[in-house]
């Protein structure tokens, strides 16, 4: 193991994938393609990249046996495009017939991001619930709770408590550091919660041992080896058994003056709020463009797609035609497209998406009650 340190708690880019995962043992996903039965756009064009013990959770779709998917959501800032990347996951393994534990990490952002519990418990039902619902999560095999709050059934709520205490026992303050760098006693306490969060599906009080998959950006893996080595650790001491968690690690969707979106600067992303108005300011000022200096040298030379924002929104989530992605790839990478061109397709294909989004979200109102009342 080298000296790479991850940030999961930072705002740095990841350039390197190929460095970490080598790094951090983590397996490519292509090879897994041809046995997966119907692959979702993200995993048939590489923004799923990498996975551990995906095996577990193929072959559990493969024989309808029970599985779970863990994910979480930090309730600051808008909810944007970025966002919307992981619920389609959310959306997809459900359509399987996993069970979904989504998790409010209000304490992690109380702590991390200086926010009070109440505001926190506002964003994330009137910003985040309620487009997670518009983008089609069911209600039914839908676990969805605060951390700080985690269930109205004392027997349940106790048990994932009780495992942030038990956790804390099978590690030392000397591997946090070496997984985390400097530490505070907020980033330890978030660190402990988040492996309740992700084991705590398998204890007697949530049905028991089964096959738990977390998606996540690969700036999240400190959190999931933790747990991975927690859970080994508590196997061998034959005092809970779990199943070891499976990951997939997804890239990030780019902002759109390239590198990472930043909550901070609203214009490095889409909002699902933003107007038609606003999308196509965005677009056409900030979206960080693969195109040449002037129309002559773009004629001659081409576009760079793999590094325009423009292309990346449509390959990453507007444009599910393999084939019409592939020819405005051509096009723009030839010159036949200029950047202006890819830019208001680009611009066209959200304003309809968010158009019809903001619909479904007025009717995702109604459904509230039926997530928090489980």
């Amino acid at each position: 193991m080298g000296d790479y340190m991850i940030d999961p708690w930072g705002s740095g880019e990841i350039k390197d994938y190929e460095k970490i995962m080598k790094e951090f043992g983590i397996k490519p996903f292509k090879p897994l393609l041809k046995n997966i039965p119907d692959p979702h756009l993200l995993m048939r064009r590489g923004i799923i990249f990498g996975h551990r013990g995906f095996e577990k959770i193929l072959e559990c779709i493969k024989t309808k046996k029970e599985f779970c998917m863990m994910t979480g959501l930090m309730p600051s800032g808008d909810f944007h495009l970025g966002h919307a990347l992981l619920v389609q996951q959310i959306i997809y393994y459900q359509g399987l017939g996993a069970r979904i534990f989504l998790c409010v990490a209000d304490i992690e952002a109380y702590n991390m991001r200086r926010i009070g519990l109440e505001k926190l418990r506002e964003t994330a039902i009137e910003e985040y619930l309620v487009n997670y619902i518009a983008l089609g999560l069911k209600p039914k095999n839908c676990d969805f709770y605060f951390q700080s709050q985690r269930s109205k059934d004392f027997k349940k709520s106790n048990s994932y408590y009780r495992l942030i205490g038990m956790s804390s026992r099978r590690v030392t303050f000397n591997e946090l550091s070496a997984i985390y760098g400097e530490l505070t006693p907020g980033k330890i306490m978030s660190a402990l919660t988040q492996v309740s969060d992700i084991l705590h599906p398998q204890l007697k009080e949530f049905g028991g041992l089964k096959n738990v998959l977390v998606p996540v950006g690969i700036d999240q893996d400190p959190h999931i080896r933790l747990t991975r080595d927690i859970a080994g650790r508590f196997n061998r001491a034959n005092e809970i058994k779990f199943s070891m968690p499976s990951t997939t690690f997804h890239r990030f969707m780019p902002g759109l003056k390239g590198g990472k979106m930043s909550s901070s600067d609203p214009n490095s992303y889409i909002s699902m709020n933003d107007s038609p108005e606003t999308i196509r300011e965005k677009i056409m000022k900030h979206a960080f463009s693969g195109g040449r200096g002037s129309v002559k040298e773009h004629r001659e030379k081409g576009g760079i797609p793999e590094i325009d924002v423009s292309y990346n929104l449509l390959y990453m989530m507007f444009e599910p035609d393999d084939k019409k992605i592939q020819k405005i790839y051509d096009d723009y990478k030839s010159g036949k497209m200029l950047t202006g061109e890819l830019k208001e397709i680009t611009i066209e294909k959200i304003t309809k998406f968010l158009e019809k989004h903001r619909e479904r979200r007025e009717k995702a109102k109604d459904k509230i009650e039926m997530f928090l009342n489980q």
